[in-house]
C-alpha cells in the first residue's frame, strides 16, 4: 500500500511539475518582429519557377559550380530591437529611431539606452541619453559585448559590422577591475584603448583608491598595460608612481607575471627586500612561483612554491625554502648558517581500488630558529616536525590489501631525526569460515592476518656497551650523530629492521541473554636478521653486547576472553527543575593468558651475569629491536573496567508550553575507572588504577577533561651508593602499611572554552555558508575557488569574521606527577588565551597569549589590528618580547588581482 501511495505521488508530481513551471514564466514584452536586410539577388520564387514550360532538368550548373553566385549578407544573425515610447523609421536616410527605456541586440551584443539610433547604411549604432526640461540626464546607455560590460556616462558609437566602438565617459569591469576613462576606443579583439583613465578593484562610485594615467590598453584576456601612472588615495596623489604598469586581466590562476616585493628591517640580518620574483601560469593544472631575498647585512634566500590539481584525481602543492647568512657579527661569535624547509602536501580523490597520498614536513632545526614568518608566528615556536608519504592497494576480488609509507619525525629542540623507510603493511580482512553454522559462537568465529615490515633510521645511535642503566652506574645517553648527507651511510648501518606475522582469532556471542562475550586468541611470529649476545665485562664491570647476524624467528601466543553488559539506573524527581536523572554503567572483565618463553629452549633470551658477585639476570636477545621480542614471564592477567555516563532531563524555558517540555543535559558524560591483576607474577600483581573523567557545561562551551594513575603500593626510602636518598616500591599495599590509598603517580587536568555571541559551526557549515554566499554573489565555482573555500573552512585563523562582534577562547593545563625513584614531585600549569573582537563595524583587535604558572612568564604572545577599509585591508601585528620580538604592518588590496599591490613596512628586533 505504501508503495502504491509513493507510485501515485510521483505520476501526479510528472503531471503538475511542469504546469507549474509554465505559470510561473515571465510575459515576453513586446518587440519588434526581426527585420533582415532586402538582399537585390534574390532567388525566383517557387511561383515563377513553376510557370517555367521548359525545365532543364539535366542542368547541373548550380550544383556543381564551386563559386557562390549569391553574394551573403554582412548581417550574419538576426537583429531584434525595442523602443517603450516609439519607433520612428526614416526611409530616406535608412535609419531607425528607438525611444525611451529602447534596447537592441544582435549575437553577443545588447545595447539600452533611452535614445538608440541605428543607421542601416553604415552598419552603426548611436545611444547616449536623454535631457528633459530641468537639464537631468536619463536613460544612459549601457553596452554589453560577451562577458564585457560598458556604464555609458556620456554617448557611444558603435560599428556592429566590425565590431568597434568609440564611447565617452565610460566605466568598464575587466574581470576583478574596474576601468574608466573620458574617452575609449573598444577593437574588435575585444581590447580596449582609454584616455585619460583610471584603474581600480573598489566598485564604490567614488573608489577608495586608483591607478590614473594618461594612457591605458586592456587586453582581454592578457593584461592591463598604462602608461606613466600615479596612485590616488580618495581622490588624493600620491608620489608613488612608475614609467609604466603592468596588471594582469585574467583570473589570477591563469596569470603569469612579476610579484613585487615587500621591504622592512630585521635586526640580525637588516634591511631586506623579500618575495622579489615571478608568477608562472605553467597551464590549467600546475602553477608555481619564485622569489628571492636579500638583506643588507650578508644574507640571501631563495623559495619556490608550486601547486597543482588534476580535477577528479588529485591535487597538492610542494614548497621549498633555502636560507642562507654570513656575517661576522663579532670576531667571537660570528654568524653563519645556511637552512632549509621542505613542504609537500599531496591529496587525492578516492578513486578505484589504490589510493597515494603525501604530507611532508622537513627542514633544518635551525631554520625556525632563524627565520621569522611575520605572517605567522606559530611557525616560530613549532618545537616538531612530521612527515607522512602513503600508497594503498586493495586487490580486486580478495580480502587481501596493501599498504606502504614513508614517515619522518624530527625535534627541532633536540635535533633528534627518525625515518621509517618504509614500513610495508600486507592484510587479510577478517574472514568466518562457519558463518552458515546456527551455533552461535561458531558462527561468529572469524579470522584474519597481518604482515608488517618496517626499516628504522635514526641519528640517535646506542652505544655496543651500558646496555642497561640499571646495570651501569655511569650509564651514557645514545650518542646523537649529525643527520648528514657523509653520515647517512653510518645511520645506514644501525638502521632498525624487522617484520612481524599476525594471526588473530575471535568469535562474540551473548551469554546467559544480557552478557556479551568474546573470546580470541593471537599468533605473532617476529623475523629479524640480528640478534643479541650479552657477556660480561669484568674489567669495565659491565654488560657489553655483539650483535650477530642471521635469520632469526620468535613465535609466540596469548589468549583472552571478556564480559560486559549494561546497567541502567533511573531517578524521578517530583518536583524542581530536574525530572530525572539517567546513569549507565559499563562493567566490563577480562582474562589473558600468555605463557612464558623465558626458557632457555626458545632462546629468546639469555641469563647474563650482571656484578662481580655473580648476580645474574634474564634479557633479552631482540631489546631495542623493531617489535621488540617475547614477553618476559608467565602471565595470567584479569582487566576489569567500568565506565559510566551520568545525564539528567530538566525543563526547557524555551518551549512555548512552559512545563511541558524537556531537554537532556549531560552531567558527567564520561568516567572510566579501570586496572589490571597479574596471577602469574611473584609481586606487585596490581597494575596502578586509571581514572578519567569529563564533562562540560553551559551548552558545551567549557569542556573539563581529567585523568589519574594511583599507585596501590607503599614505597619506602633508602640510600643509594652516592649517598643521597632515593625511594623504591615494596610489594605491600599501602593501606597496610599507613599510606593511605596509594600514591597519585600522575594527574592532569585540561579546560577549553569557547564564548562568543554566534552559536560555533563545524568545518562543513563553514564550507556551505562561504559557498553559498559566494554563488548568491555571481561567483562561479571552479577548482580555484574551491581549494579557497576550503582552506578558510579548515583554518579559521586565516581571514577575519567582522560579523561577530567578540570571540574568546581559553585554555588551562593542569599536570602533576611523582617519581617513584626520587619522590620528585612536578607541577606545571599554564594559561592560554586567544580571541578578538570589535572597536566598531571596522576595527577589530585580535591577541594570542598565555602564561607559564610556574616561571610566572607569559609565553608567545601577540597583538593584532585589523581595520576593513572596504577594497583595502590594514594588518598590524605585534610580537612585544621573546625571541621573535617583531612587528609588522600590511595594507593590502582585497581583490585577488592587485594582492601583490601592497604598501608594507616591517621591522624586526629578532637577536638570539
Amino acid at each position: 500500500m505504501q508503495g502504491f501511495r509513493l507510485f501515485l505521488f510521483c505520476f501526479f508530481g510528472l503531471l503538475t511539475v511542469p504546469l507549474i513551471a509554465t505559470a510561473q514564466k515571465p510575459v515576453r514584452q513586446r518587440q519588434e518582429k526581426p527585420l533582415t536586410h532586402p538582399d537585390t539577388l534574390m532567388s525566383p520564387s517557387g511561383d515563377l519557377i513553376a510557370l517555367d514550360t521548359l525545365p532543364n532538368l539535366a542542368d547541373t550548373l548550380a550544383l556543381t559550380d564551386s563559386t557562390k553566385m549569391m553574394p551573403r549578407s554582412d548581417i550574419s544573425t538576426d537583429i531584434t530591437y525595442y523602443g517603450e515610447d516609439s519607433i520612428v523609421s526614416d526611409f530616406t536616410e535608412n535609419k531607425v529611431y528607438l525611444h525611451k527605456q529602447a534596447w537592441f541586440e544582435y549575437g553577443t551584443m545588447r545595447l539600452e539606452a533611452d535614445l538608440i539610433i541605428i543607421d542601416w547604411k553604415n552598419s552603426e549604432l548611436y545611444a547616449s541619453g536623454v535631457t528633459d526640461s530641468l537639464g537631468n540626464v536619463t536613460g544612459n546607455p549601457f553596452f554589453k559585448d560577451g562577458s564585457a560590460s560598458y556604464e555609458i556616462r556620456k554617448e557611444m558609437r558603435y560599428n556592429f559590422k566590425t565590431q568597434k566602438a568609440i564611447i565617452k565617459d565610460v566605466v568598464t569591469e575587466q574581470q576583478d577591475g574596474i576601468l574608466r576613462g573620458e574617452t575609449i576606443k573598444k577593437m574588435e579583439d575585444g581590447s580596449v584603448y582609454l584616455a585619460d583613465g583610471y584603474y581600480t578593484t573598489c566598485t564604490l562610485t567614488t573608489p577608495h583608491y586608483h591607478v590614473s594615467s594618461k594612457k591605458i590598453k586592456s587586453v582581454e584576456g592578457g593584461q592591463v598595460v598604462s602608461g606613466p601612472f600615479n596612485l590616488y588615495f580618495n581622490g588624493i596623489p600620491t608620489p608613488l608612481g612608475l614609467p609604466f604598469g603592468i596588471i594582469p586581466n585574467t583570473p589570477e590562476e591563469k596569470a603569469s607575471g612579476l610579484i613585487f616585493p615587500s621591504y622592512g628591517q630585521e635586526q640580525r640580518r637588516g634591511l631586506y627586500l623579500r618575495d622579489l620574483g615571478y608568477y608562472f601560469a605553467i597551464n590549467d593544472y600546475v602553477h608555481s612561483r619564485v622569489t628571492g631575498d636579500i638583506y643588507s647585512n650578508g644574507g640571501w634566500g631563495l623559495k619556490s612554491q608550486t601547486v597543482y590539481k588534476k580535477r577528479y584525481r588529485f591535487g597538492g602543492s610542494f614548497n621549498i625554502d633555502f636560507q642562507k647568512f654570513k656575517s661576522p657579527e663579532t670576531e667571537l661569535n660570528p654568524v653563519d648558517y645556511n637552512t632549509f624547509r621542505i613542504q609537500w602536501s599531496h591529496t587525492p580523490v578516492s578513486r578505484g581500488n589504490s589510493n597515494f597520498s603525501a604530507s611532508v614536513n622537513a627542514g633544518s632545526t635551525s631554520y625556525f630558529n632563524n627565520i621569522i614568518n611575520p605572517n605567522s608566528y606559530i611557525n616560530n615556536v613549532t618545537s616538531d616536525l612530521s612527515s607522512n608519504v602513503n600508497y594503498t592497494k586493495t586487490f580486486t576480488g580478495t580480502p587481501f590489501s596493501l599498504s606502504t609509507s614513508m614517515r619522518h619525525s624530527q625535534s627541532v629542540q633536540t635535533g633528534e631525526v627518525q625515518l621509517s623507510l618504509p614500513t610495508m603493511n600486507l592484510s587479510m580482512n577478517r574472514q568466518s569460515p562457519f558463518k552458515n553454522v546456527k551455533f552461535e559462537p561458531l558462527k561468529t568465529l572469524n579470522i584474519a592476518y597481518s604482515f608488517d615490515m618496517q626499516n628504522t633510521i635514526t641519528n640517535k645511535v646506542e652505544q655496543n656497551f651500558g646496555v642497561d642503566p640499571d646495570l651501569v652506574e655511569n650509564f651514557d645517553e645514545p650518542e646523537l650523530v649529525d643527520f648528514t648527507p657523509a653520515n647517512f651511510g653510518y645511520l645506514l648501518e644501525n638502521a632498525n629492521n624487522g617484520a612481524r606475522n599476525r594471526i588473530p582469532v575471535s568469535s562474540n556471542f551473548t551469554l546467559f541473554k544480557y552478557f556479551t562475550g568474546t573470546a580470541s586468541t593471537s599468533l605473532t611470529e617476529l623475523w629479524y636478521l640480528k640478534r643479541i649476545n650479552y657477556f660480561y665485562n669484568p674489567e669495565e664491570e659491565r654488560v657489553d653486547k655483539i650483535l650477530e647476524d642471521g635469520f632469526n624467528r620468535v613465535t609466540f601466543y596469548s589468549s583472552s576472553f571478556s564480559l560486559a553488559t549494561n546497567i541502567y539506573g533511573y531517578f524521578d524527581f517530583k518536583k524542581g527543575k530536574i525530572k530525572t536523572i539517567r546513569q549507565h554503567i559499563q562493567p566490563s572483565v577480562s582474562f589473558s593468558f600468555t605463557p612464558d618463553f623465558s626458557d632457555p629452549s626458545f632462546g629468546y633470551y639469555q641469563e647474563v651475569q650482571t656484578n662481580a658477585e655473580g648476580d645474574t639476570r634474564l634479557m633479552s636477545r631482540h631489546a631495542g629491536f623493531a617489535y621488540s621480542g617475547a614477553p618476559l614471564g608467565e602471565s595470567r592477567s584479569m582487566s576489569f573496567n567500568i565506565r559510566s555516563v551520568v545525564e539528567a532531563k530538566i525543563l526547557d524555558k524555551t518551549d512555548s508550553i512552559e512545563g511541558t517540555a524537556t531537554k537532556k543535559i549531560s552531567l558527567l558524560e564520561n568516567i572510566d575507572f579501570g586496572s589490571s591483576y597479574n596471577f602469574a607474577a611473584d609481586s606487585f600483581n596490581l597494575a596502578p588504577i586509571r581514572i578519567s573523567a569529563r564533562t562540560s557545561f553551559f551548552n558545551r562551551k567549557l569542556s573539563v577533561n581529567m585523568s589519574s594513575s594511583l599507585d596501590p603500593y607503599a614505597t619506602t626510602a633508602y640510600t643509594n651508593t652516592s649517598g643521597g636518598e632515593s625511594f623504591r616500591s615494596v610489594n605491600k599495599f599501602a593501606w597496610k602499611n599507613g599510606q593511605g590509598l596509594g600514591t597519585i603517580r600522575s594527574a592532569s587536568l585540561n579546560m577549553n572554552a569557547s564564548i562568543n555571541p554566534n552559536s560555533a559551526q563545524n568545518q562543513g557549515e563553514v564550507r556551505d555558508q562561504l559557498t553559498d554566499s559566494f554563488m548568491q554573489t555571481g561567483g562561479v565555482m571552479n577548482d580555484f575557488v574551491e581549494s579557497e573555500i576550503n582552506r578558510i573552512a579548515t583554518d579559521p585563523s586565516q581571514y577575519i569574521d567582522w560579523d561577530i562582534p567578540w570571540n574568546v577562547s581559553f585554555g588551562y593545563v593542569l599536570s602533576y606527577s611523582n617519581q617513584v625513584t626520587t619522590g620528585r614531585k612536578n607541577i606545571t600549569q599554564t594559561i592560554s588565551m586567544n580571541g578578538d573582537f570589535s572597536l566598531s563595524e571596522k576595527w577589530k583587535i585580535n591577541f594570542n597569549t598565555g602564561l607559564d604558572m610556574q616561571t610566572r612568564e607569559l609565553t608567545q604572545t601577540m597583538v593584532g589590528i585589523a581595520r576593513d577599509l572596504h577594497c583595502w585591508q590594514m594588518n598590524v601585528n605585534w610580537i612585544p618580547f621573546g625571541r621573535f620580538t617583531s612587528y609588522n604592518i600590511d595594507i593590502r588590496v582585497k581583490s585577488t588581482i592587485l594582492q601583490d599591490l601592497k604598501v608594507s613596512r616591517r621591522r624586526s628586533f629578532f637577536d638570539q
